[in-house]
């Protein structure tokens, strides 16, 4: 595949122009062009020479993502299926919340992770996506809002920690100040537990948010839901985090999706709270969404209250989501790899 100069830095397109025979500022254009005017195609770098386009074009590639199909819900959720240049494609949400816009994107087509009530992996893992995949599915939002997002948030298909470097990379070119220049604690990364992502995370000097799914206080519940529990137990789990805080500075946010007569008892929400009071973190619970290859339902509105009224009866803080797009799958755990619409 050809790389993505959506995934460039601006020195790297530099070195890359120079390399050509051209001079360096040519890699400050051809920044401008892509991470400021979100130019996709050659014909739209206007200040480029032909030559160097031409180069260029044998081995790179200005478009990496192509808005294949939308599906919507009047004023409210946005669902894209994004074609990439090898045939396979992710899905990309866009979610309104009264001025403002948050883009979910995918970093990996499909996922390993094998949760249970999630789809992404139903369709099987293929690959990792680039920095510059990811990126351009920002770009491709704010072509379609006509403006940049003010939110992006890891929770597409994928792993985010199990493509660690591109995914890394991709938020240091959405937060670069000549960039789209969108503010580090306006980008949340989620991960469903991977200890090693979380550790490096705490390294980077980045004060992005980070989200880490539990969906159980009890090991073994845990386990059923979620395999990544065999690889990286909850107790370890939870110690990494304690220390991610200490670290940091930061407050990380639990993510637990409640399954009605499964997870969201009183005594459920009191054993996760006895986990949690430990160091600050907040809860964001949410509906489970429905998926055909899982039989759980979402409890009752009067179930979830309960369950946040225990979390804070026991010293945890905690807020119950309001799941957005199960109209159109797009809602958490509803993105799976799907067949490209008919030409």
């Amino acid at each position: 595949m050809k790389t993505a100069l959506q995934g460039l830095f601006p020195e790297e397109l530099q070195a890359l122009c120079k390399a050509a025979g051209q001079p360096a500022f040519r890699g400050t254009q051809l920044w401008q062009w892509l991470q400021v005017q979100g130019a996709t195609r050659w014909e739209q770098l206007g200040n480029l020479p032909r030559a160097l386009k031409e180069e260029l074009a044998e081995s790179h590639t200005p478009g990496p993502a192509i808005l294949l199909k939308e599906s919507g819900e009047p004023g409210g959720t946005r669902k894209w299926l994004i074609g990439l240049a090898d045939g396979e494609n992710v899905e990309t949400v866009l979610i309104p919340a009264r001025a403002r816009h948050t883009v979910c994107v995918s970093t990996q087509v499909g996922c390993k992770m094998g949760c249970a009530f999630c789809a992404s992996a139903t369709g099987g893992y293929a690959r990792n996506l680039s920095a510059g995949e990811i990126v351009a599915q920002v770009h491709l939002a704010a072509a379609q809002i006509g403006r940049r997002p003010d939110n992006v948030v890891y929770m597409g298909m994928g792993e985010p920690f199990d493509n660690y470097d591109e995914t890394l990379k991709s938020v240091r070119l959405l937060n670069h100040p000549a960039g789209l220049h969108i503010g580090a604690r306006r980008i949340t990364l989620s991960t469903s537990g991977v200890i090693p992502g979380i550790r490096r995370l705490a390294g980077e000097g980045l004060q992005v948010e980070l989200s880490v799914s539990l969906h159980a206080a009890d090991p073994e519940l845990r386990r059923k839901l979620m395999p990544v529990e065999n690889k990286y137990p909850l107790d370890e789990l939870l110690r990494e985090c304690a220390a991610y805080t200490v670290e940091t500075n930061r407050i990380i946010t639990f993510e637990y999706t409640l399954i009605q007569g499964v997870n969201d008892s009183v005594r459920a929400a009191e054993e996760l709270a006895d986990r949690l009071r430990r160091f600050p973190c907040r809860v964001n619970l949410i509906p489970l969404s429905p998926v055909a290859e899982f039989a759980g339902v979402a409890p009752p509105r009067a179930a979830m209250e309960a369950f946040l009224q225990a979390l804070a009866r026991n010293g945890v803080e905690g807020t119950l989501r309001e799941s957005k797009g199960k109209g159109v799958d797009a809602a958490c755990g509803q993105l799976r790899r799907r067949n490209r619409p008919a030409e």
